[in-house]
């Protein structure tokens, strides 16, 4: 997959970038809202990687690509096949978030993936907490749709689940 837009190349992981997902995921708003992609060595994103590229060739997912800008790892957008449909997911490492990047990415990449599996509806679901998400997924039309306790990264915990809809 490669998709362009105003400032990033939205595209397939290769195996040279597991030291730059290894080091962009070791930020605390990783550790504190994605724990499960917190990579501690370079050896783990690298496996990590090598699953997800497996992935690419199926329809099964997850579909998981990097963000660059000007070929540098900015984080990544994915699609994720839950039990009742699918979730869009991002994340934007630390020294780069605050700058548009997922939205620019979330915004580009739902309707090419939405089309490439004839979907018509795709869940995001955030920590209560993490209001930055939240504000991605408010300015990529999504729709709140609840608001209360859930299942989140394994834990009970506050969360915001929200709908695109085609």
């Amino acid at each position: 997959m490669m998709i362009k837009t105003d400032r990033l190349l939205l595209t397939n992981f290769t195996p040279d970038m597991a030291r730059a997902v290894h080091l962009g995921s070791l930020d605390e708003d990783t550790r504190r809202f994605l724990p499960d992609e917190v990579f501690e060595t370079e050896e783990i994103a690298a496996a990590v990687i090598s699953d997800l590229m497996d992935c690419y060739a199926g329809t099964e997912g997850p579909f998981v690509h990097p963000m660059l800008t000007d070929g540098v790892y900015a984080g990544y957008v994915q699609l994720v096949p839950q039990d009742d449909g699918w979730e869009i997911g991002y994340h934007t490492v630390h020294s780069m978030a605050g700058r548009g990047y997922a939205t620019e990415a979330v915004q580009a990449f739902l309707p090419a993936m939405m089309d490439r599996f004839s979907l018509t509806q795709v869940a995001g679901v955030c920590d209560a907490e993490n209001k930055a998400s939240i504000r991605v997924l408010e300015k990529c039309g999504f729709v709140r749709v609840y608001e209360g306790d859930g299942l989140y990264q394994g834990k009970a915990r506050p969360i915001v689940k929200m709908i695109y809809t085609k």
